[in-house]
């Protein structure tokens, strides 16, 4: 209950405060001036930083319906019917409410609800279950909210791992198992996209001289270490924009992506011939071998197929085995004049 006295402003009754405290937690008590006399818990919590006792409530709170209301006496004439509010100060959350006489004297109690804006309400204040009253609806809403971010999360959490495990899946089908390189459905795919693209690129393509005869002398396993070396020597000499690929038993395509310099390709080209030069040992056996390379370089625009580009280094790359092997070779048609039908043994 609400005392007053003539020379004291009106005292509420300790009693009345905590049963508003605990069915009504974000109330307001209003004298019969309109100045906020107590305030509930929760609403004290939105505003920490304003002591709401002393505020005038039209101050402190917009009512946006009725529009009619400016006055203490407009707020008292609209006792027992729906208020649509904001709080005037950032951030302007909307609020629903409805006002009551006090039990005894002039002043009034309004009692407010977040109404739909309660996601805002949660979202801006971190309320939780405990700032509002256990019967109130908003309770249920904050647990379907609750139950509706976990559910969230959980989905976001198992698209994550799927994403994470299709990467992984592709990553493992273009890549060569044996030497970490890219292989040829990798190789495919950068073509197709440098094609469509318009880009200009060169190719190469690498096959090992005196492959077979490391297999066949030393054995597979041999064969693979000297695989393995070779990779890492081409990765070396390339750079990340740099697609370097398995294709076969000792077969390696490399695109160069943005160059076609031939000065600088045949650079690398040699560069590459007398690093894998480089006896190789296993086992303490040593492995020999060397490397014959065939390029062709695509122009900006230029019409060209996956296929058509493969041949053209195909053709320069026996080209190079033709002329003695562990050397390089740019395409040119009149190439083909000088191709065999058969591969040369590696």
């Amino acid at each position: 209950m609400i005392h007053t006295n003539p020379q004291q402003p009106p005292k509420i009754c300790p009693d009345l405060l905590d049963v508003l405290n605990v069915l009504c937690p974000m109330h307001l008590v209003l004298n019969e001036t309109g100045h906020i006399i107590n305030a509930g818990p929760t609403l004290q919590k939105m505003r920490p930083d304003i002591a709401l006792v002393g505020q005038r409530f039209l101050e402190v709170i917009e009512v946006l319906r009725p529009r009619t209301i400016a006055t203490m006496q407009d707020l008292m004439a609209n006792t027992g019917i729906k208020l649509h509010m904001r709080l005037r100060s950032e951030p302007k959350t909307s609020l629903k409410g409805i006002l009551v006489r006090a039990p005894m004297a002039n002043g009034a109690i309004v009692n407010l609800s977040f109404g739909i804006s309660i996601l805002d309400g949660v979202r801006d204040y971190a309320l939780t279950s405990a700032d509002f009253a256990a019967t109130d609806l908003t309770i249920e809403m904050l647990y379907l909210v609750e139950a509706k971010s976990a559910a969230m999360e959980a989905s976001r959490q198992l698209n994550k791992r799927l994403q994470g495990a299709m990467i992984a899946a592709k990553e493992q089908a273009f890549t060569d198992t044996l030497t970490g390189l890219k292989n040829r459905r990798a190789m495919d795919f950068v073509l197709d996209q440098l094609i469509e693209q318009g880009a200009e690129f060169t190719l190469m393509h690498l096959d090992l001289d005196y492959f077979k005869a490391v297999n066949d002398t030393l054995g597979h396993a041999a064969g693979d270490h000297v695989l393995q070396v070779v990779a890492r020597a081409l990765v070396d000499e390339t750079r990340d924009q740099d697609t370097v690929a398995r294709i076969g038993g000792d077969e390696f395509v490399l695109v160069f992506n943005r160059m076609t310099d031939p000065v600088r390709l045949d650079h690398i080209a040699q560069r590459m011939i007398a690093r894998l030069e480089v006896p190789t040992d296993f086992n303490g056996d040593t492995c020999r071998i060397s490397a014959s390379i065939g390029s062709v370089s695509v122009h900006q625009g230029q019409k060209v197929t996956p296929e058509q580009l493969l041949d053209d280094a195909d053709v320069a790359l026996y080209a190079s085995k033709h002329k003695g092997r562990a050397c390089h070779t740019f395409y040119h048609p009149s190439l083909r004049d000088q191709a065999t039908p058969e591969a040369e043994a590696g």
